[in-house]
């Protein structure tokens, strides 16, 4: 059976600082893209305001960019594919099987205030249908409230980019918020990786989330895995 996949990202390209570029961290996009592709999924990109989305840097250097990013942003109709996203507006009524969102640290920016975006994960959330979210994409699910008006994520087993790795990434100084600690205000149960920048996926019923880019294959794995499962129930 094709599954229909949404694929969420940022149009933020700088920190407010103005001191560093950011934007997409490609490999949190292409490797859950790729799977999707192979099952010959129906894959729909888009970002808040639609139009371009711009690529993090420090997500091309080469000890961070794999194989399949690398092949994908050498990729001409894939880049083109994030020039011209969809916006939350155009797809905020259609119907999907999971809704995916990557992350880089423009995601801080875009995604944790936006009332669309909130519609969205909270219908697909009502809907029994699978949210998905890596990395600082895990902001996204932050102000999202269910219909009796409680946080979407309370009380459930989540991951995101913890405090200890944003020191690692030189970033903490630039970014607008401490996701793991707006995450534990939200009264989840956080789970991180023993040893910071290694993978870490956390499945808990229709949520799944990743820690860092380095959780980008496994994520991609679990996510076709679970939307595998629910073809078969």
């Amino acid at each position: 059976m094709m599954k229909k996949i949404l694929l969420i990202i940022t149009n933020v390209d700088q920190y407010a600082s103005g001191n560093f570029k950011t934007g997409l961290w490609l490999s949190e996009l292409t490797h859950i893209y790729h799977a999707a592709r192979e099952k010959g999924w129906q894959i729909t990109i888009a970002s808040p305001k639609g139009g371009n989305t711009p690529v993090d840097p420090e997500s091309l250097k080469p000890l961070v960019l794999d194989g399949i990013s690398k092949k994908y942003y050498q990729n001409p109709g894939f880049m083109n594919e994030l020039t011209h996203t969809k916006s939350l507006d155009e797809v905020k009524n259609e119907s999907f099987d999971c809704v995916y969102l990557a992350g880089g640290h423009g995601t801080m920016y875009d995604f944790p205030d936006n009332t669309t975006l909130q519609i969205i994960l909270r219908n697909q959330y009502e809907n029994n249908k699978m949210v998905a979210a890596i990395c600082h994409g895990v902001g996204g699910l932050l102000n999202v409230k269910l219909s009796d008006g409680e946080y979407m994520i309370k009380g459930r087993n989540i991951t995101g980019f913890d405090w200890f790795e944003e020191t690692l990434a030189r970033r903490k100084n630039e970014v607008p918020f401490n996701l793991e600690a707006a995450l534990k205000e939200r009264d989840v149960h956080y789970k991180k990786a023993f040893i910071p920048m290694t993978s870490n996926v956390v499945v808990d019923g229709n949520l799944i989330t990743g820690q860092n880019p380095f959780s980008s294959k496994e994520m991609a794995k679990v996510v076709v895995s679970e939307l595998d499962k629910q073809a078969f129930n």
